[in-house]
């Protein structure tokens, strides 16, 4: 089984900055994508920024110039640096991978239970 935990959310005032940690753990074989989506309250979940295991990354829009994602292989962990946050950027924030748990497995999805993060004065 894979096992994903998220930590570093909280309260932060507008203009602030957190960072959020993912730790992925368990029968991994290899992680290809790793990433991080958020849910606001009443919205549907979207993505933030995704990770491939090379380096590339993609940012959606709304967060380009201010979150940074960032991965370490050897730690099995993804990071989200947030600078400049807003009130929009509050939600709850989920770690996602794409990893296989054995040579000839398929690659399937997984999703961590999520960490809140709340920008607000």
């Amino acid at each position: 089984q894979v096992q994903l935990v998220e930590s570093g959310g909280g309260l932060v005032q507008p203009g602030g900055s957190l960072r959020l940690s993912c730790v992925a753990s368990g029968s991994i074989f290899s992680i290809n994508r790793m990433g991080w989506y958020r849910q606001a309250p009443g919205k549907e979940r979207e993505l933030v920024a995704t990770i491939l295991s090379g380096g590339s990354t993609n940012y959606a829009d709304s967060v380009k110039g201010r979150f940074t994602i960032s991965r370490d292989n050897a730690k099995n962990t993804v990071y989200l640096q947030m600078n400049s946050l807003k009130p929009e950027d509050t939600a709850v924030y989920y770690c996602n991978i794409e990893a296989r748990l054995g040579y000839s497995d398929g690659y399937g999805d997984y999703w961590g239970k999520g960490t809140l993060v709340t920008v607000s004065s």
